[in-house]
């Protein structure tokens, strides 16, 4: 539903942008840019094409800028600081939060880097260096190091003392976290304990010590897992000696829960997520050729396996009219499954403790549905050729192929894990071969036997 929404308020603002942009008038074009957060500012300009991108990036408020190449993917990025000078680029990434500077750093030219680097205090130029000394996709990358810290042996009224000193607290700030004298992470404490309860109220009555923290190599996965199994704001960051490094809030964990939905979506057509829709036609000819080359190969295999059936083909015509059903299929079958692997092996529910179970499972569905789909296909089949032997064929290959890209749903995204793989991009091409090869086999081979032997 709500993505529904998301999609026809994108809808209505490309429309009027276009509106506005047709009559050749900017300031109207300029309003309705800076009314946008820039996370749909974003959005507006990956929908738009080079050349409008352009002209509509230009009227972005300077403030906005920052925030809005860290909702865009990378090539939309790319395209964007390459409009902007070194000053400019400066002055939109300087007040960026550290993680978030974190993530966009390494996109920026080298000499800006160095810019950016000379513009910070050495407190802050030290978090950004222990941030991106953390591998990309970890929790070290990904935690602020912006939060408040208190001690145990003090009360709430000394807290709220120095919290009013501060004068302001970081955003999505529901806890503060205890340490120790050397750092080290102990618990938390409600900003609602802090509300209500006494200013003499010794601090470590309060601390919720049953939130474990989450170590700076930690995956995103593993981290947008754990923020959704305990409905967390926040969470704790730590190194190997436990102490605290930062904190991870709830809107980098929608914006790691949103990437992998795009990437398994993208990723099982052979797309790469971070390509810009509108990019130039070289480039995106270059990236689908591999996919599309690969397919190929894989179509001559299921050729050539038809190729050794000819004079079945020949002889049996009805074999070749009902061929594409059993590939068919089979092929809707593994897809079902593979979906429902790459989405488990993606959230970690899927492990050699309930491999076996899952596989058994799984054959069965297959099993079922194949006697089931595949009576009736071959009563109609029967009946449309007239001929129980044709019935027979189907319904056999049928249960077999069904039965076949079950197992290869569950056991192929595992081997490509296992080899380093992205299952998400590979899973469909390799699947898509076994269910055509196996399909086109049982099926040929089964009507060279019982048609023709």
């Amino acid at each position: 539903m709500a993505e529904a929404v998301r999609h026809d308020k994108t809808t209505r603002q490309l429309k009027l942008l276009s509106q506005a942009l047709d009559s050749g008038r900017l300031g109207p074009v300029r309003r309705l840019v800076n009314t946008l957060s820039p996370a749909e500012i974003g959005n507006l300009l990956e929908s738009l094409p080079p050349a409008r991108r352009a002209v509509v990036w230009g009227l972005v408020d300077a403030d906005d800028d920052g925030e809005v190449l860290l909702h865009v993917g990378e090539e939309v990025r790319e395209s964007l600081l390459a409009d902007m000078d070194p000053d400019e680029i400066i002055a939109a990434v300087e007040d960026l939060d550290i993680d978030d500077l974190a993530d966009l750093v390494e996109d920026l030219p080298d000499t800006v880097i160095e810019e950016v680097l000379k513009s910070m205090d050495r407190e802050n130029r030290e978090r950004l260096e222990q941030a991106l000394s953390y591998p990309e996709d970890t929790a070290g990358r990904l935690m602020n190091p912006d939060v408040i810290t208190v001690r145990a042996d003090v009360t709430l009224d000394v807290v709220l003392r120095y919290l009013r000193l501060r004068g302001e607290m970081p955003e999505h700030t529901d806890h503060l976290f205890v340490v120790s004298r050397r750092h080290q992470y102990i618990g938390r404490l409600a900003v609602t304990s802090l509300l209500t309860h006494e200013p003499n109220t010794p601090i470590n009555e309060l601390i919720d010590d049953e939130q474990p923290a989450i170590s700076a190599g930690t995956s995103a996965n593993e981290v947008a897992n754990q923020f959704s199994d305990h409905d967390w704001v926040s969470a704790p960051v730590v190194d190997a000696s436990n102490i605290l490094l930062g904190r991870i809030t709830i809107d980098d964990v929608v914006d790691i829960i949103r990437e992998q939905a795009e990437h398994q979506t993208l990723g099982a057509a052979g797309l790469d997520d971070e390509e810009d829709m509108f990019s130039p036609v070289r480039r995106a000819v270059k990236r689908r050729a591999l996919w599309l080359g690969i397919n190929l190969i894989t179509a001559f295999l299921a050729a050539a396996v038809i190729g050794r059936f000819e004079a079945t083909l020949q002889q049996v015509v009805a074999l070749a009219v009902l061929m594409p059903i059993v590939a068919g299929m089979g092929g809707n079958a593994g897809t079902q499954v593979l979906t429902l692997m790459v989405r488990g092996l993606a959230l970690g529910q899927i492990g050699s403790s309930n491999l076996r179970a899952l596989l058994t499972k799984e054959l069965l569905v297959a099993l079922f549905n194949g006697l089931l789909w595949g009576a009736v296909t071959g009563i109609a089949a029967a009946i449309w050729f007239q001929g129980i032997g044709i019935g027979v064929v189907i319904f056999a290959a049928l249960v077999i192929n069904l039965v076949v890209a079950a197992g290869a749903g569950v056991l192929v995204p595992l081997t490509l894990k296992r080899m380093g793989i992205d299952p998400a991009l590979a899973g469909t091409v390799v699947l898509t071969t076994v269910t055509d090869v196996i399909g086109f086999l049982a099926f040929l081979g089964l009507g060279s036997l019982l048609l023709l032997g």
